[in-house]
């Protein structure tokens, strides 16, 4: 929008004191590289067009209807800060997390910051079969001196380091040819030192011939998978990985029916699972009980089978059955000057570079209305200014780039001491505190 129309004016409104959203909080932090993406950012919120409002959460603190009368477009980016859940029995007891929880427990997220996920146990299950799946088995089997080297928070590599989780299995409904899972992911998995991949050759039968034709990334991908269930112990690096002492595996064609009690009922002991046969082939596979089950004894469940937007203000339609606000190329259906972008729009899928192209369609969409007139920009709009009071008027300060910064700079200047980019602060008030807020 700066970049196409020499008059805009941005504002920027954050629930939380500290921009950057999930490449803060979602990608690893043993990715590093992918969080380079911040500097674009901060490139854009330094323009003098554009404003950075932290601390302020709209559907609470503020309207979307007071926003829409401050400024010309309003534009929804706000994500999926929902799971998907499960819907089996078992799904409460202690031990079994949301993989967005655990996540955002690893990388900061205050409102995750209270997990303490029980790592006593020597088996994980993890349900899912995408890359945030492969993300936390890296994570619980890392050794723990790779961890010490990255932005993880300080109270996660402590529990981590403590840790007593061997061995972590992937569980997936369906088959080898419907991972979610990208190739780089997969590599980085089997590359773990200390950690050896545990794949049955027998999932991986006459799937050469089945690929053939499949698109090349997961032509590519299946053919890792065949590899390395199929290298012998001695090949390769295999002597050490014999010797590993932790393991990883993923099983295929298996959906959770129940989360199986303790003797005392309190905890998870284990998950029963329904085996599954699959019909049709590629990605539109369906999973069909075959009416046999098994159970999988473990001490730590983490669902990773996708996140969720929730409705943010009663005036924003929302479609609660797929999760999305309703819209056509980011326009929100039968709200004129409404916008919305990213997954809220489009759903949970897909990596930075897919929210980036699908945010520059919704902005093409707004300068579109602006040029055909539809955005009725005739009579001004106060914008911060008119929100200014009212958040005033409600005991709500915002943050601006510039106290963002400050938090910033003593994020690195601890993480410096400990040997570590930066050593995150996890509790908002500490991050209001340290800009005299």
């Amino acid at each position: 929008l700066l970049q196409h129309h020499g008059g805009a004016q941005v504002d920027i409104y954050e629930k939380l004191p500290v921009p950057f959203g999930l490449v803060r909080f979602g990608v690893a932090p043993d990715h590093p590289e992918v969080k380079n993406v911040t500097n674009t950012f901060t490139q854009t919120a330094r323009s003098e067009r554009c404003a950075y409002y932290g601390n302020v959460t709209v559907g609470r603190d503020l309207t979307v209807a007071e926003l829409q009368q401050a400024y010309h477009a309003v534009v929804l980016s706000y994500g999926a800060e929902g799971s998907r859940v499960l819907g089996i029995p078992g799904e409460q007891l202690s031990g079994v997390h949301s993989a967005r929880a655990f996540v955002g427990w690893y990388n900061g997220l205050p409102e995750n910051q209270q997990l303490k996920p029980d790592l006593s146990c020597e088996t994980a299950l993890i349900l899912g079969h995408g890359n945030v799946a492969l993300d936390i088995a890296r994570i619980l089997l890392s050794p723990v001196q790779l961890l010490r080297k990255t932005d993880i928070t300080a109270g996660s590599l402590a529990a981590l380091a403590c840790s007593k989780v061997k061995r972590v299995w992937l569980v997936g409904r369906r088959g080898p040819l419907q991972v979610a899972f990208t190739i780089k992911e997969l590599r980085e998995m089997i590359n773990l030192p200390g950690t050896r991949p545990v794949l049955s050759p027998a999932d991986f039968t006459g799937l050469e011939n089945a690929v053939k034709d499949a698109p090349r990334p997961r032509k590519r991908l299946t053919e890792l998978m065949i590899k390395t269930a199929l290298e012998k112990p001695g090949e390769k690096s295999g002597e050490m990985q014999a010797a590993a002492p932790r393991e990883w595996g993923l099983k295929f064609q298996r959906s959770p029916q129940e989360v199986l009690p303790s003797a005392d009922g309190t905890r998870v002991r284990g998950v029963r699972m329904a085996l599954t046969r699959l019909e049709g082939s590629g990605d539109s596979a369906r999973a069909i009980p075959t009416g046999d089950v098994e159970e999988l004894e473990c001490g730590l469940v983490l669902s990773s089978i996708g996140y969720r937007s929730l409705p943010l203000d009663p005036a924003v339609p929302f479609d609660a059955q797929r999760g999305v606000i309703p819209n056509s190329s980011g326009r929100v259906e039968g709200v004129p000057g409404l916008y919305c972008s990213g997954w809220v729009k489009r759903g949970p899928t897909g990596v930075i570079i897919t929210t980036m192209n699908d945010s520059f369609d919704t902005a093409q969409s707004v300068l579109e209305d602006l040029q055909v007139g539809t955005l009725d920009v005739s009579t001004p709009r106060e914008g911060f200014g008119a929100v200014e009071s009212i958040l005033h008027s409600r005991g709500v300060r915002p943050v601006s780039f510039s106290d963002w910064e400050k938090i910033d700079a003593a994020e690195v200047a601890r993480g410096r001491a400990a040997g570590k980019p930066r050593e995150k602060i996890v509790d908002p008030q500490e991050m209001l505190q340290l800009i005299g807020h």
